[in-house]
């Protein structure tokens, strides 16, 4: 059996009439009915990413009937009929989107009928018998479990593995028979790349490095960067996540150089390099790496801010460019931005004139609560390491000098100690200040070599480093 593909639409013009007549359907009109549910509310949504979306809702009436129509049809993804609970079953729309479902709430795909798409029926079989073999995976999770001798766990983990094999050969057996189908694509891009039998070395022994770098080179195969509708599942994120994740060095510039090329594959499509451009650009921007916001300033300069609104509305482009432009002079290696502020007698102090090996730069509030609690253990580390020429650079945040100055004597703290209560220096905006205390530790040339970490973290970094020299 073939599958249905883009229906042929017939147009017949009659001239005495101006008529235009024709055999296809527009948009989309899906018709459920579920036994066991009446008089709510079900909703149709899609994935997107590792989202899901909101597209449409629908009244059920007293027999279990509902409707989701539209003018436009549906892009092609996996989509989920969402029921009361919280309960859904997903099915896949293609280029057949005038179709009914007849199933009950006692189990979605085996008492599924589907009328008008081959592409329902086919992957509702499919749903239906991985739902059948995790049943079979649970009961053998548990038997492995309660497993008592090395026996038993072997043959259970054998079990196992035949229900894996028996999974994967129905997708091999399908994607031989519907090798043009969505269904297809899917099933293909879903398993990780099979790593041959390693070289050898002129030693005689395995290459150890081929299986990770074989297994990193064809992670992508068998995506399809050029088809939008693997957006519309949860493959392609999963993907892109595993991938920057555990297959790349955490160092920025490898994550550039990756990212680069993972880009150029995407531009195959141009809603799937958006996608691509955006997930990489906010895995980066949020990364609890340090260092790692590197990879956003390239991702926002090379692609949103050279390429404009092809891939963000003026709204969004104005905060990634913005947000680019802020921390693109605080990223590691980077000479800190000079800051000249008084101290409590009134004199003035330059950050990049501070004479010493180590300086930490620190933003805080006497009013703080947490700041109460870092800042005496940040005087207790300086007080054990300043005669390896650390400086400590302490930057008030708040306009209120009496409260610091008062601070300042009452726990004697005796490093540089400024403040700006005109905000004249823009200290905030420069330095990514958004609460209370920031810490960055600069070199001797004042480049910045750690940021946002904390006292704990310096005095590690500081104690590594002295015990080396």
């Amino acid at each position: 059996m073939k599958m249905k593909r883009i229906a042929i639409i017939l147009i017949v013009f009659f001239a005495c009439t101006g008529w235009l007549v024709a055999s296809g359907k527009g948009g989309h009109h899906i018709r459920i009915k579920i036994k066991g549910l009446r008089d709510t509310i079900c909703y149709l949504g899609c994935y997107y990413g590792d989202k899901q979306y909101l597209r449409d809702s629908a009244r059920v009436d007293s027999k279990g009937s509902f409707d989701f129509k539209g003018d436009e049809p549906l892009p092609g993804g996996i989509y989920l009929v969402v029921l009361p609970g919280r309960k859904y079953f997903e099915i896949l729309i293609d280029n057949e989107q005038h179709f009914s479902i007849e199933t009950d709430t006692s189990e979605y795909f085996g008492h599924m009928k589907v009328r008008n798409s081959d592409d329902i029926k086919l992957f509702a079989s499919y749903q239906f018998f991985v739902s059948e073999k995790s049943r079979e995976a649970d009961i053998l999770h548990k038997s492995l479990k309660e497993a008592k001798t090395k026996a038993d766990s072997d043959l259970v983990r054998v079990k196992m593995s035949e229900t894996d094999k028996e999974v994967n050969a129905y997708r091999n057996k399908f994607a031989g028979e519907y090798p043009g189908s969505f269904l297809t694509k899917i099933f293909r891009a879903m398993p990780d790349p099979e790593i041959p039998a390693p070289p050898l070395l002129p030693d005689g022994n395995p290459d150890s490095s081929f299986r990770f770098h074989y297994f990193k080179t064809h992670y992508f195969d068998n995506i399809d960067f050029s088809d939008d509708r693997l957006l519309r599942t949860p493959i392609l994120h999963k993907k892109l996540k595993n991938y920057f994740t555990n297959l790349i060095v955490p160092v920025p510039d490898s994550v550039c150089m990756e990212a680069d090329s993972l880009v150029a594959r995407a531009r195959a499509n141009r809603e799937v390099f958006k996608f691509v451009v955006w997930y990489i650009t906010n895995t980066y921007e949020h990364s609890n790496v340090m260092g790692m916001d590197a990879v956003f300033v390239h991702m926002a300069k090379k692609y949103y801010m050279a390429e404009g609104e092809i891939l963000a509305d003026s709204v969004a482009l104005y905060k990634i460019s913005h947000r680019a432009k802020v921390l693109e002079p605080l990223l590691i290696g980077k000479i800190a931005p000079d800051l000249t502020m008084t101290d409590s007698s009134g004199i003035k102090h330059s950050l990049l004139a501070a004479k010493a090996k180590y300086t930490i730069l620190c933003f805080w509030d006497p009013d703080c609560g947490h700041c109460q609690k870092i800042i005496p253990k940040l005087d207790s580390l300086y007080r054990e390491i300043k005669a390896n020429g650390v400086e400590v650079f302490a930057v008030c945040t708040e306009a209120e000098t009496e409260k610091w100055k008062k601070y300042i004597r009452e726990h004697n703290l005796g490093w540089i100690n400024v403040s700006d209560p005109s905000f004249s220096t823009n200290f905030r905006g420069v330095y990514d200040i958004s609460s209370t205390p920031v810490f960055y530790l600069l070199d001797e040339k004042k480049e910045i070599i750690a940021k946002k970490i904390s006292v704990e973290q310096i005095g590690e970094m500081l104690g590594k480093t002295f015990k080396r020299k």
